[in-house]
Parts: structure tokens; sequence; C-alpha cells
């Protein structure tokens, strides 16, 4: 059993506070994600909970054990880190058992478990190579393997994959993911990839200047973003965000982005808005939400017209850069159907979908 519990974990370097107050409970067997830009904090947290980097306030725990005070080689974690860190002299074998070695694990036992290992990974026939012979994702794996092999409580990644080229990265974060399931160990994986993200977390920790932002499943967090900062940062393509002014005619109310593009609202939002009591939002779409419009009308006043700016060829579907207001946004067309420099083409907006946020504070509206 491997609970991680974090209460208001600070770390401050001089007047900066590169993580602050963060709250996480971390099930037994759970694969947690931390993501966010650059500079947010998320491999400081990873560190503090290696024991790599003291922390300023606040306590980490395991199993209701306090680790404030432990030194990171008494904590039962393995980290893997963004450059390998292997031991350049040490075949693969070598490294692989350099943990038990230092436990005095007897040579037989250790052979055994190299074994295990290597062949869990499919490196059981690059034993006695060295690192430098090595390809990127063969030294990656072998990094894995060092951390699987002192089977511990808790499994830490920073960023694993950033070294790896696309393919590699793919294949290999199916490879960490399918091990973990295996094995039910206890993960904390840092990224700013939110591909990554999104496809490997159990859960998933958005992180901005040091803050969480947002703790959930994927699909919750693709689905309902607290803020515009994760509306924008989860999700590939990314959402797109266009400033709407609210016009209510009649019983009903409009979403008024200028230049004659107006989207009715349905009734539940329009009624969510009028809670709110704003005249302006902020409005969140997603590439899946703006389609071609393939009809003379399109239904309930949610299509419009714009030139196509350009076009990204996807293979199973295609991206379609057009202009909604003042703004450019990206809309989900099938392969060959819209072309750069197309005039007037008819697009509609799912209304149901949309995201609609606070212009000033970001926050959710509905």
């Amino acid at each position: 059993m491997a609970e991680l519990t974090l209460r208001a974990v600070q770390k401050r370097f001089g007047l900066v506070d590169a993580v602050k107050s963060v709250d996480l409970d971390v099930a037994d067997g759970e694969f947690i994600v931390l993501v966010g830009p650059s500079g947010c904090g998320k491999s400081t947290l990873l560190r503090m909970i290696a024991g790599l980097e003291e922390i300023t306030g606040g306590e980490i725990k395991l199993d209701g054990r306090s680790l404030n005070a432990v030194a990171p080689r008494d904590r039962d974690m393995a980290m893997v880190f963004q450059d390998y860190a292997l031991y350049p002299h040490m075949t693969v074998a070598e490294n692989l058992g350099f943990a038990l070695k230092m436990r005095d694990m007897p040579h037989a036992a250790i052979s055994a478990k190299v074994a295990e290992v290597a062949k869990m990974l499919e490196l059981d026939m690059l034993l006695e190579r060295k690192p430098r012979a090595l390809s990127g994702g063969q030294r990656q794996r072998v990094a894995l393997g060092r951390a699987l092999i002192r089977d511990p409580k808790v499994f830490l990644f920073d960023e694993p994959l950033s070294n790896l080229d696309a393919k590699l990265r793919v294949g290999m974060r199916m490879e960490i993911r399918k091990l973990q399931v295996a094995l039910g160990t206890t993960s904390i994986y840092v990224t700013h990839d939110q591909i990554e993200a999104m496809t490997m977390a159990d859960r998933i920790v958005v992180l901005k200047l040091g803050e969480v932002q947002q703790i959930g499943t994927p699909i919750d967090i693709y689905q309902r973003p607290v803020n515009s900062f994760v509306g924008t940062f989860i999700g590939s393509p990314p959402m797109s965000l266009v400033p709407a002014s609210i016009r209510r005619e009649g019983g009903t109310v409009h979403l008024a982005f200028g230049h004659g593009h107006d989207i009715l609202l349905p009734p539940a939002r329009a009624e969510a808005i009028a809670r709110a009591g704003v005249d302006r939002v902020e409005v969140g779409l997603r590439a899946e939400h703006v389609t071609l419009a393939e009809d003379a009308n399109g239904p309930d006043g949610t299509v419009f017209t714009s030139d196509i700016v350009l076009v990204e060829e996807h293979g199973a579907d295609s991206i379609a850069v057009v202009t909604l207001g003042e703004r450019e946004v990206m809309g989900r067309v099938r392969p060959g159907s819209a072309h750069v420099g197309e005039k007037g083409r008819r697009f509609r907006v799912d209304a149901d979908g949309l995201h609609l946020f606070h212009p000033d504070t970001g926050v959710r509206l509905v």
C-alpha cells in the first residue's frame, strides 16, 4: 500500500513562491500527472516529494508517515529522470543492478532480478552493452528498469520522454502506462505535454505559476475546465477563445461576436449567463464544436460565414482555421472538404458544447 498525501506544501526561493500551498491526495496504485507550462513548479513539486528539494512549508506523508525529515534514500521511492542518468562506464546489466548491489544483495539474487526486469523491458539482448551503444529509447528503458528493479512504493517520473522523438514518445508512454497498470505502483509523472497527460493519467493536476488550477480525470478537465487557462492548455488542437457580448432579444440570448456573427444560446446556458449577471463573456470553442454547415440554413441561429484562413491535414480529419468575430478559431472538418483561401464557407457552432468564461477573471461560468 502506498498512499501519498500533500498538505499546504510550499517552496520559496528567496522572494519567489515557486510552489504555493499544494494539497493533493494520491491513492494507492494511482497514476497522477502534474502538467503545466515551463516554470509552473511541477518539477520542483516532484523533487520535494522525492526529498531532493527541501520544502518551505507544509507536510508530505506516505502511508500516514511524515516524510519531511526523511532522507531521499529512505523514502522508498524511485525516480526516472529526463536525461536518463545512466553510469556511462557500466553495462546495461550493471546499471540495472547497481541499486541492489548497494543494498548488499547476493550476486545470484541480483542476476535473477536483472534478468527478470530486462525481459520485461525487452533489454535481455542488450545487457552487455554500455549506454553509448544504445538508442535514446533503449537508454530510457534502462532508466525505467533501474526504477522498477528497486520495487519501490512510489515511482516518480520527471519528463522522462522529452528527449525522444515523436514516434518513440508514443511507444514509450504506452509501455510506461502498461507497466504501471500491471505493477499497480503509485506513480507521479511530470510533463509539459498535455497529450501525455491526457493519455496516461488517472487524474491530472494542472499547475500555473506554482498554484493548482484543477485536479480531475482527463475527461473531466477536458469537458469542464474550471477556467480559461485550463481550457486552452488541455486539448489538441487547443481551445480557441473569442470575446463576445451578450445580446438579449425577446426571450432569447445571443452571443454577439461582431461582424454579424451571432450565435443563439440554448435555454440552460442562457439562464446560467443571466444568473452570472454579465454582459460580456470569453467563449471557448474546441475544434469539434465548429464544423462545416452542409445545409442551406442551419438550425437555431448557430451558423456563421467565414473565409478559410488555413487548413491542416491530419489524415483522419482536417483542422480549418476560420474567423469568428475578431478572432481566428479552429474547426474540425472532413479531409479534403475545405481549402485555403475559400470564401464565404458556412460553419456551424455546437452551442451546447461552448465553454463560457468570465471576461476578467477567466473563471468558468457555464
